[in-house]
């Protein structure tokens, strides 16, 4: 069948299959924002690392790969939108099942609500270098809250409108917008590494050379957070004309991710010293082009920020609305989440519920006064439930497929071994934080070095799940936790309020 005719048939739910393996590599790679990570990240890795910043992408990448090998080997047997909580529901139980779904939906809506922030401060800083610094008599200052927040929520409505009105419309610009901020920071970071006069060492590349077993542990949860946005590419196994095309687009888009972030942090510590790229923080891209380049020249990896920040938002609308869709059809969230636009084929009331939950939490968090707070908070957050849902999800790969131990080394290492290896790191790491966060501090404060507040978040994360779990168990009588099973491929989602909708299939 010609792409045009498949770009037009209706897929599961009442979803077109109209992705190809180009799309899920630009929703991976724009939901990982390479570019946004490199700017804000490198800073916050380096405070823990320091010099031996690439020596801990590198370790983080192991476990990482280990889980994108689960991803697709649960997806090649069953692809769904849901991916993780169908998956861990099936092969270890509803309960972590649903937990692996909640927590996906609660870091991403929170990832939302500080991306927003910071695309606000991005735009902030760039209307700076444009020489504006005031409107009406008001300070546009990049550093406020407030203001950031108040445009990263225009931002939010903005790339929410274009999720709405299709996937393969935002698949489009994203890849645009990917291939202006790659091209920008090819070229500076390769400018850098040959004209940077910060010695290279080897000792960049040992991760023995960590200061502590606590900066370590610190550090690769962020850099796992770096990572963290490669399965995106799996949120749209459902739209994708073939099941594989979801897995190579997101291998694709990590690999490309690994590669982007080693050339970025050699290229800052070539240009930078250790305590230069902490100082500047969520500014060292921007830095890193005013020490290479005269103006208009330095402000160019500013506005690839600030593409990378909008792609970065956009492609998280994107894989929270269809989470949400694969739990409202299993009746574990309400049906409200289920309903597919008949126009445009996407989970529009979802998705603007989405951009609601998001917008309401960028307000709430204006009481943290400073944004590099609201970014470390938000990392050391969701830091631990990706690691949580992570290795949920590679646990239930060497579950379901535990047979393989008896089918030959090659398949009995890639479907259990390897997974369960990945799980067990990202677990170790996630217990060894949990015990040295609640050491760390002999009172509560909210703030992001206090041990017992940055305990309390994901604690109130799972909290939460758990009890709308019950809920959905015990109220709604989720069929999900009797089987354990996710609906199907050829689940039907209600049709908007007062539309005609698609049929219930009968196979």
């Amino acid at each position: 069948m010609p792409p045009s005719a498949v770009q037009q048939e209706p897929g599961p739910a009442g979803m077109r299959r109209s992705l190809g393996v180009k799309d899920g590599v630009a929703i991976a790679a724009s939901s990982t924002a390479a570019t946004t990570s490199i700017g804000i990240g490198m800073g916050s890795l380096a405070a823990y690392a320091g010099r031996q910043t690439p020596a801990l992408l590198l370790l983080a990448f192991l476990p990482v790969l280990g889980i994108a090998l689960s991803y697709a080997r649960l997806n090649r047997t069953e692809p769904n939108c849901g991916s993780g909580y169908t998956w861990v529901g099936r092969s270890i139980g509803p309960w972590p099942g649903f937990l692996t779904g909640w927590v996906v939906l609660v870091g991403n809506v929170i990832f939302m609500a500080y991306t927003g922030a910071v695309t606000g401060s991005v735009v902030l800083q760039f209307l700076n270098k444009l020489g504006i610094r005031s409107v009406l008599g008001l300070p546009l200052d990049p550093d406020s809250t407030g203001l950031a927040t108040a445009i990263g929520l225009v931002a939010l409505v903005v790339v929410t409108v274009t999720a709405v009105t299709g996937v393969r419309a935002a698949t489009r610009m994203q890849l645009g917008l990917l291939v202006f901020e790659y091209v920008v920071l090819l070229a500076f970071c390769g400018y850098a590494l040959v004209v940077g006069d910060e010695p290279f060492s080897l000792s960049w590349l040992d991760p023995f050379a960590i200061g502590s077993p606590q900066a370590l542990a610190q550090g690769m949860v962020i850099a796992v957070f770096i990572f963290w946005g490669w399965d995106a590419a799996f949120s749209v196994n459902e739209e994708t004309r073939s099941a594989s095309d979801a897995a190579r687009g997101g291998m694709i888009a990590l690999v490309a991710m690994l590669g982007l972030f080693l050339v970025g942090a050699f290229a800052f510590q070539r240009v930078m010293s250790t305590d230069e790229l902490i100082r500047n923080g969520p500014r060292a891209l921007t830095f890193l082009g005013s020490r290479l380049a005269p103006e208009p020249w330095a402000s160019l990896p500013l506005a690839a920020l600030m593409c990378s920040a909008f792609a970065s938002l956009q492609s998280s609308v994107i894989p929270t609305a269809r989470a949400a869709l694969a739990m409202g059809r299993d009746r574990t969230l309400g049906a409200v989440w289920q309903r597919i636009h008949p126009r445009y084929g996407s989970p529009t009331v979802g998705t603007l519920l989405i951009m609601a939950i998001a917008a309401l939490l960028a307000v709430l968090a204006v009481g943290i006064p400073r944004l590099n707070d609201m970014i470390l908070t938000a990392v050391n957050s969701i830091g631990l439930t990706v690691a949580l849902y992570y290795g949920l999800t590679a646990l239930a790969c060497a579950v379901r497929f535990r047979s393989a131990l008896r089918q030959g080394v090659v398949r009995a290492l890639r479907d259990v071994v390897v997974p369960a290896a990945s799980a067990l790191a990202l677990f170790g790491l996630g217990a060894f934080l949990v015990v040295d966060y609640a050491m760390r501090s002999d009172h509560f404060e909210a703030t992001p070095d206090n041990g017992w507040f940055m305990l309390l978040l994901p604690t109130l994360f799972v909290l939460a799940g758990l009890a709308v779990a019950a809920w959905a168990k015990w109220v709604r009588h989720a069929p999900y936790f009797r089987t354990g099973r996710g609906t199907n491929a050829d689940a039907i989602a209600l049709p908007m309020d007062g539309e005609s909708g698609p049929r219930p299939s009968e196979g």
